[in-house]
């Protein structure tokens, strides 16, 4: 659904960018031959992520939110009402599929890089995860006050699938135990 309608307001100079980024490797292709393709990977996250509370990711910017929330002894807010919808795919993961689409992937169409369908998960579900991590679910509160965003933005990994067969994707549970556990031990040196 990469070209389909505006982009939603809250990203559209980034949404754009990456529409263009696709329209401008096909240019490539058809003048000069090039192998030039577009992966197109869901919300990544992990170790060494930008934790940054102002441009980090989602998941990476509630974990810090929520590290300051306990140390603070102040309510873990959410923005939104937690209910939408997203991928997301775990640094690793990503890793491992990016190689595999240098030494396998001989198409000259885009790729989907990304977790199933089914594996879509909110919001809320990953506020709550990461709040489990910090022992902090109990203080964890909405703020309806701020948009949404776009309810759902599913990416199709049906080709990846087809291509690479199946591959064991890290939950995201494991994920964010993971990423909350490095977060916590590298809090003095990581990117905040």
């Amino acid at each position: 659904m990469l070209h389909n309608g505006p982009p939603h307001d809250s990203n559209y100079a980034y949404a754009y960018a990456k529409r263009i980024l696709e329209i401008h490797s096909k240019a490539y292709q058809e003048q000069y031959g090039d192998k030039f393709i577009c992966v197109i990977p869901t919300n990544i996250y992990g170790p060494n992520d930008n934790f940054n509370l102002e441009d980090a990711h989602v998941i990476p910017g509630l974990i810090h939110k929520c590290y300051l929330a306990k140390k603070n002894g102040e309510p873990f807010i959410v923005r939104g009402s937690g209910k939408p919808l997203r991928q997301f795919i775990y640094s690793e993961d990503l890793a491992r599929l990016l190689v595999w689409t240098l030494e396998k992937y001989n198409e000259m169409n885009s790729l989907i890089l990304s977790v199933p369908e089914k594996d879509e998960v909110s919001i809320g579900r990953i506020s709550e995860l990461i709040a489990k991590e910090f022992d902090y679910l109990d203080n964890m509160k909405y703020d309806t006050s701020f948009s949404d965003g776009q309810f759902k933005k599913t990416a199709d990994n049906s080709k990846l699938l087809n291509l690479y067969g199946e591959y064991k994707f890290v939950t995201i549970e494991q994920g964010i135990n993971t990423t909350v556990d490095w977060f916590k031990k590298n809090f003095d040196i990581c990117r905040k």
